[in-house]
């Protein structure tokens, strides 16, 4: 019951979806969607001043255009600091920031942020998670907290 629980706020903690900024073709498919690459961008739902943006392949063709495919575990990100940084009090070691699903069943890739206190720095860890077997795939980025331009 606790594990649900937890599973369930953090679920609820999280944005409900990111900003599609934009997609392309990589593969035309005759039936169905075609193999794309999609951008989207989110801002850190708990410290002001950083957004991302995470590249992620998009299966196509029939099983794609039915929601019924698996996407590929082929993605990037990359953050940057957009305004001032503001941290909270309490910031855990490691959060999941953002989640989306990749599968119809038990794949994600997941937004983790990190925080390198000695180097003052945020790092972003994007990651393929599957439940029953994990995926080696993921891409970093860093935030360094400086001063926000007047």
């Amino acid at each position: 019951m606790k594990t649900t629980t937890a599973l369930l706020l953090t679920a609820l903690a999280l944005p409900v979806c990111a900003e599609e900024i934009g997609c392309t073709t990589t593969t035309w498919k005759l039936i169905g969607a075609n193999h794309r690459v999609c951008v989207y961008a989110y801002d850190d739902p708990k410290i002001s001043g950083v957004a991302c943006h995470v590249s992620q392949a998009r299966t196509g063709g029939v099983k794609g255009s039915l929601g019924l495919a698996e996407d590929p575990s082929q993605f990037s990100i990359a953050c940057r600091q957009v305004g001032p940084i503001t941290l909270p009090e309490k910031l855990p070691r490691d959060e999941v920031v953002f989640s989306d699903d990749t599968s119809i069943f038990f794949k994600e890739t997941n937004v983790h942020r990190f925080f390198d206190q000695k180097r003052n720095v945020l790092v972003y860890m994007a990651i393929s998670r599957k439940i029953i077997e994990g995926a080696p795939a993921n891409s970093v980025s860093t935030v360094p907290i400086q001063p926000w331009g007047k």
